[in-house]
C-alpha cells in the first residue's frame, strides 16, 4: 500500500475512543438494551394477496395501488425515455408529503450525546435497528392513522431556530420513490431528557461503532447524521476526526473550484438532458403482472411488490396491512478515495433517476443495482475488480434501507482506496471531491443522494 493508503487505514482502524470519553452508557449496555428490545417485542409479518390487504386495492381509474383516502402513499407505474427512446419501465411509490428525521442532542458531563431509538419497522432484516428520536411521516404524526402521537414529536413541530444544528430536506431512494423527501433535523436541548425504554442516549462515537455491525443503524439514522454542518459548526465541540490527524485535516478542507465543477456537471444535466418520465397506469407496465400473491417482473428486476398482514408491538398502531417493495438480491455502493497531496478526496458521480426532485443528483462512484449488467465504464470495472481482489478496503459493510416500505432491502457499503493516477482520464460525469466541499453540500437539499450521504455517514469521527 501506498503512504495515502496507510494514513487512511490507520485512522479508520484506530480506536474511536468510548472507553477514554465519559459516556452515559456502556457499549455493553447499549448492545444488550437492543438486544432486550428484540426479544421483548412481538413482530409478526404475512405475505397475503392485494385481495385481502383490506383497505389497499388496485384502483382502475387511478392507475394505482391505493387506500380509499389516499393518504400515506400510492404505487403507479413509470416509463423513462431518453431522446425519444424508452429506457426502462417499472412501479414507484409516491408519497406526497415530508417527513420528519429528527435527533435531540444535548450535553451530559461535557459530552455531546444523542437520544437514539430502538425501532422496528415492518421490513427490517434483523427485527429492532437503530433510528432517530422521532422518525415519523405525515401521515403518523398528524394522527391520519388514528393512533398515538409519536414521542418527542413536540420538540420538532416547535423547534426554535436558536436550538437548529441540522434542519434540511433531503431525498430518498429516487430509483424506489417518485420525488419522495424527509426532513432531517437535529435539535440541542438543555438537558438530558428521561429515557424511555424505547430510547437511549449514546454519543456520536458510540454510533459510529455500531455502524460497523451490518444491519444494525438504520438509514434514517445515517442520513440525518450525515447532514452534521462540521465545515460550519468550526473546530470546537463535536468535530470530525479529532484523533485522526489525516482526517482531521482533510475534513476543514474547502475547495471553490470543486464546488465549481460538480454545480457545472448538476446544471449541465438539468440543461441539455433529454430524458423524461411518464407516469403510467400500474397494470399498463408491459413486463409487469401480479401472481402468487405479488406484483413482479418477468424479467430479472432488483425488486417486486408484495402485500402483507402486519402486527408489532409498541407501535403507534399494532397491526395494519400495506404493500412492501420487496428486494431481489442486494445493490452494492461504492466510493473510491485518493490522497492528493496530503487532502483525502472521494470519486462523486452525476446520478439521473427517475424519481429525483429535480432529475438528478450527486451519487457515489458505483451504484450498482442487483441483475443490472456491469456496462462498458472503466471506473466502475476496476472498482469492482479491486474489491473482489479485497484490494485497500477502507470500508465494507452491509447496510439496510427503510424498513417501512422495503422489504429486507440490505446493500453492500463499500469505500476503497486508489491512487489517483490508476484512473487517469474518467469518463464524463466523475469529479474528485474532498470532505469539506461534500459536507457544504449537504446543507443544500436535493443535492447529495441518499446513497452518497449514507456512506459519507460510516466515516468514524
Amino acid at each position: 500500500m501506498k503512504n495515502g493508503a496507510n494514513r487512511l487505514l490507520n485512522d479508520m482502524n484506530a480506536d474511536i475512543g468510548t472507553g477514554a470519553e465519559k459516556t452515559l452508557h456502556s457499549m455493553e449496555e447499549l448492545y444488550e438494551w437492543l438486544i432486550q428490545r428484540k426479544e421483548r417485542l412481538k413482530v409478526s409479518l404475512a405475505q397475503i394477496s392485494l385481495e385481502e390487504c383490506d383497505p389497499w386495492y388496485y384502483d382502475s381509474r387511478e392507475g394505482s395501488i391505493r387506500n380509499p383516502e389516499g393518504d400515506f402513499f400510492q404505487i403507479y407505474g413509470i416509463r423513462q425515455y431518453e431522446r425519444g427512446k424508452l429506457k426502462y419501465e417499472q412501479p414507484i411509490i409516491e408519497q406526497n408529503e415530508i417527513g420528519f428525521l429528527g435527533i435531540l442532542c444535548c450535553k451530559i458531563e461535557g459530552v455531546w450525546h444523542y437520544l437514539m431509538q430502538a425501532k422496528i419497522e415492518p421490513g427490517n432484516v434483523n427485527v429492532v435497528q437503530l433510528s432517530p428520536t422521532l422518525q415519523a411521516t405525515k401521515s403518523n404524526f398528524t394522527r391520519r392513522h388514528g393512533g398515538a402521537a409519536p414521542l418527542f414529536l413536540e420538540y420538532f413541530v416547535s423547534m426554535r431556530p436558536e436550538d437548529i444544528i441540522v434542519d434540511q430536506i433531503q431525498s430518498e431512494q429516487s430509483s424506489r420513490f417518485l420525488k419522495k423527501r424527509n426532513r432531517n433535523v437535529i435539535l440541542t436541548i438543555p438537558e438530558p431528557l428521561k429515557e424511555p425504554e424505547s430510547h437511549r442516549w449514546m454519543t456520536l462515537a458510540q454510533i459510529k461503532e455500531m455502524m460497523r455491525h451490518n444491519n444494525l443503524v438504520n438509514m434514517d439514522t445515517r442520513t440525518v447524521l450525515s447532514c452534521i454542518p462540521y465545515v460550519l459548526l468550526g473546530k470546537e465541540g463535536d468535530v470530525p476526526f479529532r484523533n485522526r490527524p489525516y482526517f482531521y485535516r482533510t475534513a476543514w478542507n474547502l475547495d471553490r473550484s470543486t464546488i465549481v465543477r460538480i454545480y457545472h456537471l448538476i446544471n449541465d444535466y438539468k440543461m441539455f438532458s433529454e430524458n423524461v418520465v411518464k407516469r403510467i397506469p400500474l397494470y399498463a407496465l408491459s413486463d409487469w403482472s401480479m401472481k402468487k400473491m405479488e406484483f413482479s417482473c418477468e424479467l430479472p428486476y432488483p425488486f417486486k411488490i408484495i402485500f402483507c398482514d402486519i402486527s408489532i408491538e409498541g407501535r403507534e398502531v399494532t397491526r395494519w396491512k400495506q404493500p412492501l417493495f420487496a428486494a431481489n438480491g442486494s445493490a452494492t455502493f461504492g466510493l473510491f478515495c485518493c490522497d492528493d497531496n496530503g487532502i483525502m478526496k472521494f470519486l462523486v458521480k452525476v446520478r439521473p433517476e427517475p424519481g429525483c426532485f429535480d432529475s438528478m443528483e450527486i451519487g457515489p462512484t458505483v451504484q450498482r443495482e442487483p441483475f443490472v449488467g456491469e456496462g462498458k465504464d472503466p471506473v466502475e470495472m476496476l472498482f469492482f475488480e479491486r474489491l473482489e481482489k479485497k484490494k485497500d478496503v477502507i470500508v465494507d459493510t452491509i447496510l439496510s434501507e427503510e424498513g417501512g416500505r422495503f422489504y429486507q432491502e440490505e446493500n453492500r457499503n463499500v469505500i476503497l482506496y486508489i491512487e489517483k493516477k490508476e484512473l487517469g482520464e474518467m469518463p464524463p460525469g466523475y469529479v474528485w471531491s474532498d470532505y469539506g466541499t461534500l459536507n457544504i453540500l449537504t446543507q443544500v437539499n436535493n443535492c447529495l443522494n441518499i446513497q452518497l450521504r449514507n456512506l459519507l455517514s460510516l466515516l468514524e469521527i
